[in-house]
């Protein structure tokens, strides 16, 4: 039998670069994550790992030093990346998420300037729209932007910033009223900037402090973190794009081909579990035999295999559609909303064949029990995502009558 979530239509580029990150992730990911997890560790040879096999430019243009490979190339190597670690998938996806707002938004000088050392995995990125008031409701931004001569002063507090010790520039999304009277819609008025910055903690450029990394439940090794911005000035020549006001449609561009890297995501999570739990239930026996071979267990592993096979078809589709130049807020909202739920059942189901020695830190699926729950939530929840997808239905089915 064929492997689970495979991927038809590659091109021989496309199967040797995804080939190539498979063989990594199981030799240099999976036997170190859960320890490195466990301590909450950076996984700095990792990275340099990935850096090596040029993952950090897999999507920026040849001209700039890149790959200049598909959304789906991209999606796929997330998925592998994921299936051995995902915390590892979040410090490429922060990175990429920029690099991609930049190829698509940015001035040519940006361009230049920015993505051939990007490229080389030299600057890291990081994006901040969130803020520590804010959920979901992007309009109700506080932090802003002044201008003051040939630079923007920035103020305000950001929050969940993946990467946001160990990068060198961050997008951040802020309120900026410059040429845009009072009473215009709050998405009107939202501008990126790019923030370049030490890497680090405490105060990495003045006016800007990185507070330190959150503790969290899981997706541990990555830094999430706050950002504070006081009095922090930014030449104007930083704006992205080079013209204020566009900020909020710029972001929503990133997010939205972040969201199938978070579909990918839960598939690569999702597979992961599904390998533990098929290979659990053939060595554990009760009753006098495997207990893979008793009815209630081949149940649960043809539903988690069912289930690894609709979230990775409807990811790829999502990449295919924003690939071809198409709107994808549909599809992938869809991936994400299904990617995630699924990969939680998934990886549940798994945890729940392990028994008892599920609750232990010693197996693997502890891990991953404690991961699952992050993709619920990053770059959007749930509900967000049935929003979008019933949004654009009713654009789609408009009733005619």
């Amino acid at each position: 039998m064929a492997r689970l979530a495979q991927t038809a239509g590659l091109t021989d580029v496309q199967q040797e670069i995804v080939s190539t990150v498979r063989d990594f992730v199981d030799k240099e990911i999976i036997p170190v994550a859960t320890e490195l997890e466990h301590r909450d560790e950076y996984p700095q040879a990792i990275v340099d790992g990935l850096k090596e096999l040029g993952l950090f430019g897999l999507m920026i243009p040849e001209e700039y030093g890149g790959l200049g490979e598909s959304l789906l190339t991209y999606a796929l190597c997330v998925e592998e990346i994921a299936r051995g670690w995902m915390s590892v998938s979040g410090i490429i996806n922060t990175h990429f998420i920029v690099a991609y707002m930049l190829k698509q938004h940015g001035t040519q000088e940006q361009k230049d300037h920015f993505l051939p050392r990007m490229a080389a995995g030299d600057v890291r990125g990081a994006f901040s729209m969130s803020e520590p008031g804010l959920g979901s409701d992007v309009s109700a931004i506080t932090s802003k932007a002044v201008r003051d001569g040939d630079e923007y002063v920035l103020t305000g507090q950001k929050m969940w910033l993946t990467n946001g010790g160990t990068s060198s520039l961050v997008a951040v999304l802020v309120r900026s009223d410059e040429g845009h009277p009072e009473g215009t819609a709050p998405h009107k008025s939202m501008t990126t900037f790019l923030v370049e910055k030490e890497p680090g903690f405490g105060e990495v450029r003045p006016g800007l402090t990185i507070p330190g990394k959150i503790d969290k439940m899981g997706y541990k090794g990555v830094d999430t973190t706050e950002l504070i911005m006081d009095g922090l000035r930014v030449p104007a020549d930083r704006v992205l794009g080079g013209v204020t006001g566009r900020g909020f449609y710029q972001m929503m561009d990133g997010v939205e081909v972040g969201r199938v890297n978070v579909a990918a995501r839960g598939c690569g999570v999702a597979q992961r579990a599904f390998e533990l739990g098929v290979a659990y239930a053939q060595q554990r026996h009760t009753f006098g035999k495997p207990i893979a071979q008793h009815q209630a267990i081949q149940f649960k592993l043809a539903e988690m295999a069912t289930k690894v096979e609709a979230a990775h078809a409807m990811m790829v589709n999502a990449a295919r559609k924003k690939d071809s130049g198409e709107r994808n807020d549909l599809e992938a909202g869809m991936a994400k909303y299904l990617a995630s739920e699924y990969c939680k059942e998934v990886v549940e189901d798994a945890f729940r064949i392990h028994g008892g020695y599920g609750f232990s830190k010693e197996y693997e699926i502890e891990r991953l029990y404690r991961e699952a729950p992050m993709l619920l939530i990053g770059e959007g929840t749930a509900e967000i995502q049935k929003m979008i997808i019933g949004r654009r239905l009713l654009e789609e089915y408009r009733y005619q009558g």
